[in-house]
């Protein structure tokens, strides 16, 4: 760790030069690149950052303070972080956590006296298919480095902290295999493999046949196709809207910022076929009339990061991107962006403000993205997931993507299954199968007791119970039953679980993640929070339930985007089936 009275900025020079012509814009990645180097952010490298970019240093420390993952006071040589939220803790984060705080000699969220280590209890780190999971920074590496840890052991704590942890293992399975890396056709991390089994003939037709923008909009219109992030959005509406307004120039913005407990089939997908995601940004920059996309991933996706900016380079070496795409004058860039820890972010518009070097606060609606997005220009934004089907649908046509699912819900859709089943993974599947035939028949059934919950939606969602397990999969007959898709989040919990425990834990994520813009999300997520703590240790107060529902209803009904309105769901359906569990 380097002492800010004994700073050398000639490193950071390079680092200025590079992000300066950008302005704000490049306010972040010059902050990541910094800390990078030093270990930290110290007041002279905040300052010679914001001199160098005409930020005032104000505005600086504002965007620092912001970002979990960037640090203003030293930090440790090994920052250690662990997930305990509920699929890590099920499998024994807490135990890892302690163990972490006693091997380091710190509390939690705190740092060694030696400065050899800092323990951090994080929110979760999208590896919920094989907890416990742990992240660590080697700050004492130029540039730090970040490697996940899978099914962390307290047994095997030490070999983690040297860095020979077990690698996250996914397993993928499903009725399906369309867009699911590691099933069937395995990894597809390289260009070539992608070309291989197919890839890049989406892009090849949309533009070596000049189909015109309007002709590919329709086809995902005639696919219909919705996003795969929660919102189930018409994919077709937000490309046109962009495409038809007015104003220049155009951006395409990937949001891989998957941020939610229970969520992990972006971090999958990014790691294990790249290539399938950026094709599919490309049509979509294609049909908006944009030539620059940007996409961005969560930072604590090391990994995907890694991969997705090797296939960017791969594309420009291809000539798929670049000044002239596969020799038809349409000129497309791509810029790889890393989120710094906020779970906000993955809201469109506090994502554009992340890009756009500022906090990630939400936008007030309308106006909407297709007309005024990133920078104020017309902006498309798609999930992961979403993009995925995109090379599909252009190659294969809408009455094959028919072919899988539902009138209504159509096309296959990814589901993650963690929590007490005997094979948690990534299923892929056609809407329109059961709950059932997803939990016993692809996941290997419950394990450790008889069913209690199955959480759906992640954490903002709402829990389903063994009545609900002949349910069909899909928007429509979940919709019937009071559950919402979300993103595709399945988490299960046996008759062994206390479900306080699992309530306190979603609660504190919210509370943690919160933006703190609008007063109800900032103020309600901390009382909920208090309260269901006060719950779990058996002391809740009279009118703690009474207090709950209040919180709850408030923050659903004022909060200004979906995190606050969102932040309850799990509760209050908690309550519904439970109300024994909210009792003083």
């Amino acid at each position: 760790m380097v002492r800010s009275d004994t700073l050398d900025l000639t490193p950071l020079r390079p680092i200025l030069e590079r992000y300066a012509p950008q302005g704000r814009p490049g306010l972040l990645p010059a902050l990541q690149e910094a800390q990078a180097l030093y270990g930290y952010l110290p007041e002279p490298v905040a300052a010679a950052i914001g001199q160098a970019l005409r930020v005032p240093l104000a505005d600086v420390h504002g965007v620092i303070d912001f970002y979990a993952l960037l640090y203003r006071e030293p930090v440790g040589r090994t920052i250690i972080r662990v997930c305990t939220d509920p699929a890590c803790w099920m499998r024994g984060a807490d135990e890892v956590l302690e163990a972490a705080c006693r091997r380091t000699g710190c509390g939690v969220n705190e740092t060694s006296a030696d400065g050899a280590y800092t323990v951090e209890r994080a929110p979760c780190l999208g590896l919920c298919n094989c907890a416990p999971a742990v992240n660590l920074t080697f700050n004492d590496t130029r540039p730090a480095k970040t490697v996940s840890f899978a099914h962390v052991e307290v047994s095997q704590l030490d070999r983690v902290l040297s860095g020979k942890g077990r690698p996250p293992e996914d397993y993928v399975g499903g009725d399906l295999c369309i867009v699911t890396p590691l099933a069937g056709r395995g990894r597809r991390m390289t260009l070539t493999e992608y070309q291989a089994v197919g890839g890049m003939q989406a892009l090849r037709r949309t533009l070596g046949e000049k189909m015109a923008p309007a002709e590919v909009i329709k086809l995902v219109n005639d696919a219909g196709l919705v996003g795969r992030g929660g919102a189930a959005f018409p994919t077709w509406i937000k490309w046109d809207g962009a495409a038809n307004a007015k104003g220049s120039p155009k951006y395409f913005v990937v949001n891989a910022d998957e941020s939610e407990p229970g969520t992990f089939k972006d971090r999958i997908l990014l790691e294990g076929d790249p290539c399938r995601i950026l094709e599919g940004a490309m049509v979509g920059a294609y049909a908006i009339g944009a030539h620059r996309i940007y996409f961005y991933i969560r930072g604590e996706y090391p990994t995907a990061l890694e991969r997705v900016k090797a296939a960017v380079d791969e594309c420009y070496a291809a000539g798929l991107l670049g000044p002239d795409v596969l020799g038809t004058g349409y000129a497309l860039d791509v810029e790889v962006r890393s989120g710094a820890g906020a779970y906000i972010c993955g809201e469109e518009t506090a994502l554009f403000e992340s890009i756009e070097g500022k906090r990630g606060f939400p936008r007030i609606k309308p106006p909407f993205p297709a007309t005024y997005g990133l920078f104020g220009k017309p902006t498309a934004i798609n999930n992961v997931e979403t993009l995925a089907k995109i090379p599909y649908i252009i190659t294969h046509g809408p009455e094959a993507f028919h072919r899988f699912g539902t009138e209504k819900s159509t096309g296959p859709k990814l589901f993650c299954v963690s929590g007490d089943v005997l094979r948690p993974g990534l299923y892929e599947v056609p809407f329109g199968v059961t709950i059932r035939h997803l939990i016993e028949n692809l996941a290997g059934g419950v394990v450790g007791g008889g069913l209690r919950a199955i959480l759906f939606g992640g954490a903002a969602g709402a829990f389903a119970t063994a009545e609900h397990l002949d349910v069909k999969l899909s928007f429509e007959d979940l919709r019937a039953v009071g559950l919402p898709l979300g993103s595709g989040v399945v988490m299960v919990f046996n008759d062994t679980r206390d479900m306080r425990q699992v309530l306190l834990r979603l609660g504190r994520f919210f509370a943690h993640e919160s933006c703190g813009k609008c007063y109800p999300c900032q103020l309600g997520t901390q009382r909920q929070y208090e309260i269901l703590e006060r719950l779990a240790r058996g002391q809740a107060l009279p009118g703690d339930k009474e207090r709950l529902l209040d919180v709850g209803w408030t923050m659903t009904d004022a909060s200004l985007c979906g995190l606050g309105q969102t932040a309850a769901g799990a509760v209050l359906s908690a309550m519904k089936l439970w109300p024994e569990l909210f009792e003083s």
